[in-house]
């Protein structure tokens, strides 16, 4: 437990006391945690209450692990981003013929993500393999040409882990053990279900109320992973600091792959959509603002919503997750509050209108 940065204690304290925040909070700058504590419950119908050791699903910060495994292989050899999908999934639609793999992973490939489909409601609850996934996907054309617009797509994500198998010729999670976790001393990370993740919740009208049917087999390199405060910031740390990515793939990976002509959302400032990550002023949405750009995701999945942001200025990394599923105005705020503070920034109070 860790507690230097006042503001944000005495706020989270105060919001934890009325049950409006759950989850645990780190803050890290220049290579020292400033931040370090939970609260809350980490389940709801036996009371136990989180730790700071807790594993909690990340959803889709997932999603820059599936990212960093193609940009390691490309490293090694053994595929491209500029590669066909076609030339790894096969039978392919002949659809797919254009989409590159550098297209699933940016959001741009036009393939329909699993939420638009018609079969959404029975896929969500059915347990399913890699090959059903990949079988699902491959029965819908596009919706757009690839690369020529920019949709937030979790089945991309997925065929990019079934292109991950192929390549490195081992299971998803095995690869990402071997490759990130076992060198990174991540013992507290890992792909799928585990027997000691603390239980999502949702706020009910009968109160808080665990989520326990995650099925996260349908999103397996979209958000299907778990870890902790700790194991996060040990990513950061090294994502960032040169030790998972050469320069190259580390300036691949944060650059924007959004089309040139893509818009702002709601009015506000858009983002860069990279590999897996995206990058923003996330600080001109609360109140008072401030400027720094940050490389950040968020997560949301049966019951957990989190975020995670880095600041390369000042060396500091943000991490919140909690396992309730809302709570994603207090994640943001919480987020902004603690960089704000470790930045020497005003406290922000309130989000902003836009």
């Amino acid at each position: 437990m860790v507690e230097a940065l006042p503001q944000l204690s005495a706020r989270l304290r105060q919001e934890a006391d009325v049950s409006r925040f759950m989850g645990g909070v780190l803050v890290a700058r220049d290579g020292e945690v400033v931040f370090r504590q939970v609260y809350g419950l980490a389940d709801a119908d036996t009371g136990k209450p989180l730790t700071l050791s807790s594993r909690f699903r990340l959803a889709s910060l997932s999603k820059q692990f599936t990212a960093a495994a193609i940009l390691r292989l490309q490293d090694e050899g053994r595929l491209s981003v500029d590669d066909p999908v076609c030339r790894w999934i096969q039978p392919c639609p002949v659809a797919w013929t254009p989409v590159r793999i550098h297209h699933l992973i940016s959001h741009t490939s036009g393939i329909p993500d699993l939420m638009q489909r018609p079969d959404w409601g029975e896929r969500r609850t059915t347990p399913a393999t890699m090959a059903e996934l990949t079988a699902d996907s491959a029965a819908f054309g596009l919706t757009f040409e690839p690369g020529s617009e920019l949709r937030y797509n979790n089945a991309g994500f997925n065929l990019a882990a079934d292109i991950i198998e192929r390549a490195s010729g081992m299971p998803f999670g095995d690869y990402l053990k071997t490759a990130f976790f076992e060198l990174l001393g991540m013992a507290d990370t890992g792909l799928g279900d585990s027997p000691d993740l603390v239980a999502g919740h949702a706020n009910f009208a009968s109160g808080l109320t665990p989520q326990r049917q995650a099925n996260v087999s349908i999103i397996p390199g979209a958000g299907a992973m778990y870890s902790t405060l700790d194991d996060m910031l040990v990513w950061s740390r090294a994502l960032h600091g040169g030790h998972v990515l050469p320069t190259d793939s580390y300036a691949a990976m944060i650059a924007d792959h959004a089309p040139p002509d893509q818009s702002a959302e709601r009015g506000r400032v858009r983002r860069i959509w990279g590999y897996g990550v995206m990058a923003n002023r996330l600080g001109r949405r609360v109140i008072p603002g401030f400027d720094d750009f940050q490389v950040y995701h968020t997560g949301s999945w049966s019951g957990f919503r989190n975020l995670m942001s880095w600041q390369p200025g000042g060396q500091v990394t943000v991490v919140v997750l909690t396992n309730n599923y809302h709570q994603q105005d207090q994640v943001f705020l919480i987020t902004q509050q603690a960089m704000a503070e470790a930045l020497g920034r005003p406290f922000p109070i309130g989000l902003s209108a836009n």
